[in-house]
């Protein structure tokens, strides 16, 4: 028996399911679940000592690389003062002027320590900011565990969404309109029905957790068009994309700009970070200054705002994002030219840092397509991948993650991998 396995036995007796985070369960591909004890650059060991090519990165945070030295130091640096105030630190200051001077949507922002913290808060400040109680997601877009956002569709476009966890209230639920992906006629007739219900909109503006989904910029230019027409609050969930797609994340990719913008992952630099923020007439409804509450004891935490701001700092540098999105690219090359080697069924998309791979003929557009994709076939990849060390996210649903350590020797590998991977699926 290995290691994982002993410690997946061990973990199930005190922990939920044997993690403390779903997908980790391995549930939607089989098996058992890697423990890893270290990591640096490109790769990550697990409890038997196995190295993998990460292609998670902490989902998303680990840009740089694990374990980056920088990083490291600035960690280690900030901890010699006290691991947490309850107080105010210069950092807090420091990191808002940082992340209003590379976003420009950013006016005011205010620091949590979770994605889920910050789009929640981002959905009150909203209703408190419009006096308004519908909400409107997506279908497919991920926005943390919040009860008002664990809620799948309706059983037609006006009606309000159901939900999808046990433990949410259908009161909860109601006040949450879903619609699908990309479908610019939904969005006219909702808005056309019933716009000044609407308190916001926040949507993934590239969604990660549906697998990669790309929007089509006509999609987002019509969110931005029909909030600002009924006083409706755009808000983009860039906790995934933020900083991982491009310097001024997918409001600066497509020059889109939104009311409110929720941040994590790397702006923590694996860390636990999050942020919201916005236009500075909507965050002064913020207590203490304004009438909705949020709060937080380790939200601005010195460590973790440590680690975040020397992440933020160097991928500043010259020629940074240009080298992620090239070698992402790169990646979806080789996954693309061992699949068509073996001819496989399979299609694989990125932009930034992230990239999607799916086992069907084309690129899904919305959360439907992406489950019209041969699932099984994916797990078996998988494992196959595994078995090669490689490590993909364990769901035919989640997006894939580049850093600027994956360099051509390791993306050559991955493609190696690959090639044995899909000529073992032939037996």
């Amino acid at each position: 028996m290995s290691r994982n396995e002993v410690l997946f036995e061990r973990a199930q007796k005190t922990i939920p399911g044997g993690v403390n985070s779903p997908v980790r369960a391995f549930r939607s591909v089989g098996g058992t679940p890697r423990f890893f004890q270290r990591a640096s650059g490109p790769y990550v060991w697990d409890a038997d000592d196995k190295q993998y090519i990460d292609y998670i990165g902490s989902w998303g945070p680990a840009v740089l690389g694990h374990a980056h030295p920088d990083v490291i130091k600035a960690v280690q640096d900030a901890a010699v003062n006290g691991l947490s105030f309850g107080a105010p630190t210069e950092a807090e200051i420091v990191m808002a002027e940082t992340l209003c001077s590379m976003l420009p949507s950013l006016e005011q922002v205010r620091l949590v320590s979770s994605g889920t913290e910050a789009t929640m808060s981002a959905i009150r400040l909203a209703r408190g900011f419009t006096g308004r109680p519908t909400i409107v997601k997506f279908e497919g877009c991920y926005h943390g565990h919040a009860d008002s956002l664990l809620v799948k569709a309706g059983s037609g476009l006006l009606t309000f969404g159901n939900p999808t966890s046990a433990g949410v209230p259908e009161d909860f639920a109601k006040h949450t309109r879903v619609l699908s992906y990309n479908n610019i006629e939904q969005l006219h007739e909702l808005f056309k029905a019933s716009g000044d219900q609407l308190a916001c909109v926040i949507v993934e503006p590239v969604a990660g957790n549906m697998n990669l989904v790309k929007p089509t910029r006509e999609f987002l230019q019509t969110l931005r068009e029909l909030c600002t027409q009924y006083g409706t609050v755009l808000i983009f969930d860039e906790v995934m994309t933020g900083f991982r797609v491009g310097p001024q994340g997918v409001q600066g990719y497509f020059g889109i700009t939104p009311d409110l913008t929720t941040l994590g992952k790397i702006i923590g630099g694996g860390m636990p970070v999050g942020a919201f923020g916005g236009r500075k007439d909507i965050m002064g409804h913020i207590a203490p200054l304004g009438p909705v509450y949020q709060a937080g004891t380790l939200s601005g935490n010195p460590v973790a705002v440590a680690a975040g701001l020397t992440t933020l700092c160097l991928l500043q540098q010259p020629g940074f994002y240009n080298t992620l999105e090239t070698q992402t690219r790169k990646l979806v090359e080789a996954f693309n030219s061992a699949a068509q080697a073996h001819g496989e069924t399979f299609s694989a998309d990125s932009i930034g840092g992230m990239f999607g791979i799916y086992f069907s003929e084309t690129v899904p557009a919305t959360f439907a397509e992406v489950g019209q994709g041969n699932i099984a076939r994916f797990n078996t990849f998988f494992h196959a991948m595994l078995n090669e060390g490689v490590y993909l996210a364990p769901s035919a649903y989640e997006a894939g993650f580049v850093s600027v350590t994956h360099t051509d020797a390791v993306i050559e590998a991955t493609r190696q991998a690959a090639d044995r991977a899909f000529e073992s699926m032939k037996i």
